[in-house]
Formats: C-alpha cells, sequence, structure tokens
C-alpha cells in the first residue's frame, strides 16, 4: 500500500461515506480494483480510520446546528442523549448477535475466522447495495413534500422512532454495501422523522459508534502482528493517519452535497445510484474481481 493508495482510498471514502451510497462498498472495490486485500488487517484499520476522517467532518460540519438545538437546555441535551444511547445500545445487540450468527454459521469450520473475511466477496456487496438502494428510493418516494430548513422547528423524535432506526444501523454493520446513513435517513424518514432531523441524528450515532469500531480494528491488527499476519505496525498507523486527513476533506464536501439534495427531495436519486452500483459490482464480481 503506497501513499498514492492512501489517498486515492481517503477521497472515496470521505466522498461516498457521508452520502448514502455505503462507502464501505466504493473502498472495496477500489482496494480490490488496485490489487490490495480488504480483508487484512491493515487495510481494515485504514478503513476505520477513514471513518474517523469522516466523523470529524460531521462533528464540524453539524456543530452549530446540534449546539443551537440539542445543547440549548439541560431538558433539550438529556432527550437528545436518551435518543443516542438507547439507539447506539439496540444497534450494539443487533450488530452484535448478527455478526455472531455470521461467523458461526458461514465459517463453522474456522474457529478463529472473523467476519471481516467476507469484506472483500463482491457477490455478497452488490445485494446489500441494492437493498440500500431500495430502502432509499423508497423512502425518497413516499417523502411528504413539506420541507422543514430549521432543526429547532422540526418536530421531536419519539423513544419509537430512534429504537427503531438504531435497529436498522445494527442490521447496516455486519454488511459491506448496505448503507449506514442512507439506511438510517431513510428508515427515519418513513417513520414520520423529518428530513432535517434524521439526517443530523444518523450523523450524531455516527460520531458516537466511529470510536469503538477503532478500537476494535486497532486490536485486531495487533492480534495478527502477534500471529504472524501483519508486520509493520508504525507505518500502518501513519498511512491510516494521513488518509484519515483526506478523508475529512472529503467529507466536509460531501455533506454539503448532501444536505442540498437531501433538502432539494432529490433523495430517490441516491437510490437509483445505489441500485445502478450493485449491478456494476456484481458485474465486476463476474470478471474476477
Amino acid at each position: 500500500m503506497t501513499i498514492l493508495h492512501v489517498i486515492i482510498l481517503a477521497i472515496v471514502q470521505g466522498l461516498a461515506e457521508l452520502l448514502p451510497v455505503s462507502s464501505s462498498a466504493h473502498v472495496v472495490v477500489a482496494e480490490k480494483l488496485m490489487g490490495l486485500d480488504p480483508s487484512s488487517p491493515p487495510m481494515t484499520l485504514l478503513l476505520v480510520m477513514l471513518h474517523t476522517g469522516t466523523m470529524f467532518a460531521v462533528i464540524v460540519y453539524f456543530w452549530r446546528q446540534w449546539r443551537n438545538t440539542y445543547f440549548r437546555t439541560m431538558p433539550a441535551f438529556k432527550h437528545f442523549a436518551w435518543l443516542i444511547i438507547l439507539a447506539t445500545v439496540l444497534t450494539g445487540i443487533i450488530g452484535e448477535a448478527i455478526q455472531k450468527i455470521i461467523e458461526k454459521t458461514a465459517f463453522k469450520n474456522e474457529p478463529h475466522a472473523e467476519i471481516e473475511s467476507l469484506f472483500s466477496h463482491l457477490e455478497l456487496i452488490a445485494p446489500a447495495l441494492a437493498a440500500a438502494g431500495i430502502l432509499i428510493f423508497l423512502a425518497g418516494v413516499l417523502e411528504r413534500r413539506k420541507t422543514i430548513t430549521s432543526l429547532a422547528d422540526a418536530p421531536e423524535m419519539t423513544n419509537k422512532q430512534a429504537s427503531i432506526i438504531g435497529i436498522v444501523q445494527g442490521l447496516c454493520l455486519p454488511f459491506r454495501g448496505f448503507s449506514r446513513s442512507g439506511a438510517t435517513i431513510s428508515t427515519g424518514m418513513l417513520s414520520g422523522v423529518t428530513k432535517i432531523r434524521a439526517e443530523t441524528f444518523s450523523f450524531a450515532l455516527a460520531v458516537v459508534l466511529t470510536p469503538p469500531v477503532v478500537v476494535r480494528e486497532s486490536l485486531r491488527l495487533m492480534r495478527a502482528m502477534k500471529a504472524g499476519e501483519a508486520t509493520d505496525l508504525q507505518s500502518s498507523v501513519l498511512m491510516s493517519a494521513l488518509g484519515a486527513v483526506f478523508a475529512f476533506l472529503a467529507g466536509l464536501v460531501a455533506l454539503k452535497w448532501l444536505s442540498q439534495w437531501l433538502e432539494g427531495g432529490r433523495w430517490y436519486l441516491f437510490g437509483i445510484y445505489c441500485m445502478v452500483a450493485a449491478c456494476v459490482v456484481f458485474w465486476l464480481h463476474l470478471q474476477g474481481y
């Protein structure tokens, strides 16, 4: 893996992560096209560090909205914090359960196998992209046409709506191609949450979710080094940190674009893109990638 590889992957990740088109799918395809192994510990660490870069882009972009809405009073903050905790706990339960089920069934003859081993399988990414595309398309077509441009004017999210979003986010975690932001924002819209609140809540969940994922992949890399499956921890960390910086910059650009399209009633177009991308990914699989 060279610096050029890292920069390319960071730009792909930064643009795709904050658009509802599955950054993981795009990064995996880019890695395959460049001859890299998406399931190797250094590459999965790079991926989560790229997520870290986009996480900071989310914080910078949404901070003023969050401060003026969720942090304006203590009751508002407590309600927001409770919804985030509720959704995140459900995400962890659902995501971990699905991961264990997959590892026990798909790798029943491999006692130490991990779900990351599936990340390079384009034949699995394609249907996940298609499923996300259908969900996004339906949300875009069925959305209410009333546009609320101020988060403060949007109705409060309920416990039920936050729970549903958290459950859907848990379903996304084990599958590369099932866009987390696309699925959670679309689920919120379909459950009656206004577009602007669904967007800000989805990315607040991403900020909470990213640190434990980074820790998990760092531990995985260290285990791989002890087992002799990976070398040069310092190089992997430095490359990943560089990637995070470029992903941060690309993420700011993507967020501006996302907000304009979401509020402009063009959300369904992301669904069409995902369905087309699913066909392309499956074609690449048939070509031997």
